[in-house]
């Protein structure tokens, strides 16, 4: 991407890491099988929740710079339900800093992943998702976040809004995007990636691969 500042990655070598053995600080929180009765209910429907379908993925995309070069590609969508393996296929791209994950579902919920060797950075636009779609609650789940119990609660985003700062987006100007309700998650993240300058790549992988 355009706006990376390579000095500031310069002590990050994805190439020389084994991604399972980064992920082993990454992983996600796990529901306590021997717990209590009181509360098993909910992580029983916490572990009920049905994958995002195709149809229902509207783009999942990693972004990333490779000499000097910004790329955009499409990923599996698959990896819209699974927050673990989305980072290890972040890890291992050949970015000179890192990668970023872009993940739109139903016009409705927003996930970015930011990877930079074993530092992870994420981002849900509205954390009500995660009484819906797997990835949502994963990554409710790694940010140690309390999931709403009422999916009327007004939305809100939960994670890092300064995940992206140092390429062009404001924690200001996301938060701003992420509160405006009449702002579908696709809109929202083609917005992110005109921010971060990387807006006609984008819109051609998306168009590609995940248009009508």
């Amino acid at each position: 991407m355009a706006d990376f500042d390579d000095d500031e990655y310069e002590s990050l070598d994805l190439n020389d890491e084994d991604p399972r053995e980064s992920a082993s600080s990454q992983d996600l929180a796990e529901v306590d099988d021997d717990s209590d009765n009181d509360g098993s209910d909910s992580d029983d429907d916490l572990d009920d929740l049905e994958d995002a379908d195709p149809e229902d993925v509207d783009f999942i995309v990693a972004a990333y710079r490779e000499d000097g070069q910004s790329m955009v590609n499409a990923l599996s969508e698959e990896l819209a339900n699974d927050l673990d393996e989305l980072i290890l296929q972040l890890r291992r791209l050949p970015g000179d800093g890192g990668a970023v994950g872009l993940v739109s579902l139903v016009g409705e919920v927003a996930v970015i992943v930011r990877v930079r060797g074993r530092h992870v950075q994420l981002l849900l636009n509205d954390s009500a998702a995660a009484n819906d779609w797997p990835i949502a609650r994963d990554v409710a789940d790694f940010l140690g976040e309390d999931i709403p119990e009422d999916d009327d609660d007004e939305a809100e985003p939960i994670g890092d809004l300064g995940i992206l700062k140092d390429l062009g987006l404001s924690e200001f100007d996301l938060t701003a995007m992420c509160d405006d309700l009449d702002l579908g998650s696709d809109q929202l993240l083609t917005e992110v990636a005109d921010k971060i300058k990387i807006g006609p790549q984008f819109r051609k992988v998306v168009d590609s691969e995940f248009g009508d």
